[in-house]
């Protein structure tokens, strides 16, 4: 599957992991769309909250 990119971010604080997030998407390219995105939270006495971000490169529609 060409153009499928996975990419897991990270951190130990929610708003630090909201600011990583939204600083990758602003930087995509726009031949690329977002699939899906999920977010998981591990336990433990620091919580790690990370996200999968699922896109993929398209071609550019000009119609």
């Amino acid at each position: 599957m060409q153009g499928v990119r996975f990419k897991v971010i990270s951190a130990n604080d929610p708003d630090i992991l909201q600011e990583r997030l939204n600083r990758f998407v602003e930087e995509l390219p726009e031949d690329v769309v977002l699939v899906e995105v999920r977010f998981s939270v591990g336990g433990g006495p620091s919580p790690l909250f990370a996200v999968l971000v699922h896109y993929k490169e398209v071609e550019r529609w000009e119609g």
